[in-house]
């Protein structure tokens, strides 16, 4: 039987990256965080946390630290609803869910998850940013419990809700379009065009350029790992970039930036993939996220 202390402190230490910051948590010292952890690798017989800056799990460790949080949300629900068998203690952990999501859903409508999920349960939020196509990887890999995702068929060991789509209009400031495409939006004129994306994984630059087009093009390309900065970025003319409508409608409204193509919009579809665990908290975060996103999403 493994403690939930040391299960704990394993979690703390990975989540914050540090010895120094799990200790202030935990309100204990460096030196006793660093005595649970090797006792509990001790117990187990394998290394779990990798010491450096920041500190990481091994594969090991990141089941350990699954069955932490695990572990840590089942006493918190059982604490809210029994409080005398768990009664509170001194610097009581807050318990932690960890999820995945996409930059432009944490930007628009989850935050109003986040604010349902609040007003009815104490538990934390984790996110972890990765794009659409990639959360599910968290998932499969035990990082997560739940991920906004673009896969559609249930993860093992996960359910999987339609959430709705995010419609992505391809933009660019007036000064950029009468620069770049005075003889018109063709293969030629975007292969010169310099486009914003998102990250490496971004793809909807050229998903959108695929659909105009019908040929695979090398894009030249800025990379901004932030919705707002993409959205200034292509109201200055540094490129043109696929952005959320609905974070733009302003902007294209006044004129400030100009859509390349009305009649070619893109709808990314996203799922919530969530672990089929029976944790409560994990069950309500569920149902906040289906209602934020049904009242903001394309469906």
């Amino acid at each position: 039987m493994l403690e939930s202390e040391l299960l704990a402190t394993v979690a703390t230490v990975v989540r914050e990256g540090s010895f120094e910051r799990a200790a202030a948590i935990l309100n204990i010292t460096p030196s006793a965080v660093s005595q649970r952890v090797r006792l509990l690798e001790e117990r187990v017989g394998v290394v779990l946390v990798v010491r450096g800056q920041p500190c990481t799990a091994t594969q090991a460790g990141e089941r350990v630290c699954r069955h932490a949080d695990t572990v840590a949300l089942l006493e918190g629900d059982l604490r809210r609803d029994m409080p005398t068998l768990l009664p509170e203690v001194k610097h009581r952990m807050h318990s932690t869910m960890r999820i995945a999501i996409n930059a432009d859903s944490l930007s628009s409508w989850f935050i109003h998850a986040m604010q349902l999920f609040s007003k009815q349960n104490d538990t934390l939020l984790d996110i972890a940013l990765d794009d659409q196509e990639k959360t599910s990887e968290w998932l499969k890999r035990g990082q997560v419990l739940a991920a906004v995702s673009a896969e559609r068929t249930a993860i093992q060991g996960c359910r999987s809700h339609k959430l709705g789509s995010l419609r992505y209009v391809a933009t660019a400031s007036p000064e950029f379009v009468a620069r770049h495409f005075t003889l018109g939006l063709n293969a030629d004129s975007l292969m010169r065009a310099p486009s914003l994306i998102f990250d490496r994984n971004d793809q909807l630059q050229q998903q959108w350029v695929r659909k105009l087009t019908r040929k695979n093009i090398v894009l030249p390309a800025h990379r901004l790992p932030s919705p707002q900065a993409f959205i200034d970025a292509t109201s200055a003319g540094v490129g043109w970039g696929m952005n959320l409508l609905s974070a733009v409608q302003n902007q294209l409204q006044s004129g400030q930036l100009i859509a390349l193509d009305n009649s070619r919009t893109l709808d990314i579809p996203l799922y919530w993939q969530v672990s089929k665990l029976p944790l409560p908290s994990l069950q309500s975060l569920t149902r906040c996220v289906l209602e934020a996103s049904h009242a903001a999403l394309i469906s």
